[in-house]
């Protein structure tokens, strides 16, 4: 993996986010529905936040095994929103910036996704996934 290569070049660029006020059951179907384990909370397509898998199965503490539990879940999903939960204050990257950028972040904080913003607009998000998937798509060309 060219390290040097602007993070543009392995992001994702069809990004799902949720808004503040969206409810918690809206996540939970996101989550639900893809394969993704983070989601980028937008104002105006401006990130305010990130919402992960974990934060989201916390906040249910890890109820749902009986009939009783799933009714207090949804309950709980229903009147809730994305704000009570989501991580304000999120790193960003550029399109532009260098993949090496979004590996260093990854090994001093405990982020596992960066979204990228292109002038205070979300355009694309980085997982320690889309890393992993590229250099395993690399040795999988070499090894060929």
């Amino acid at each position: 993996m060219n390290v040097l290569a602007p993070v543009s070049t392995i992001m994702t660029k069809d990004v799902i986010s949720v808004a503040e006020r969206d409810r918690l059951t809206r996540v939970r179907d996101i989550f639900k529905e893809h394969a993704i384990h983070h989601i980028p909370v937008t104002r105006s397509n401006k990130v305010v936040g990130i919402i992960s898998r974990e934060d989201l199965l916390l906040f249910m503490k890890g109820l749902g095994e009986n009939t009783l539990e799933k009714i207090i879940n949804e309950t709980r999903l229903n009147n809730y929103n994305v704000e009570v939960i989501m991580t304000r204050g999120v790193g960003k990257l550029k399109p532009t910036d260098r993949i090496n950028v979004a590996l260093d972040i990854f090994s001093k904080n405990l982020f596992r996704a960066l979204p990228v913003v292109e002038n205070d607009r979300l355009v694309g998000i980085v997982t320690t996934f889309d890393i992993i998937r590229t250099l395993n798509e690399e040795t999988s060309n070499v090894n060929s």
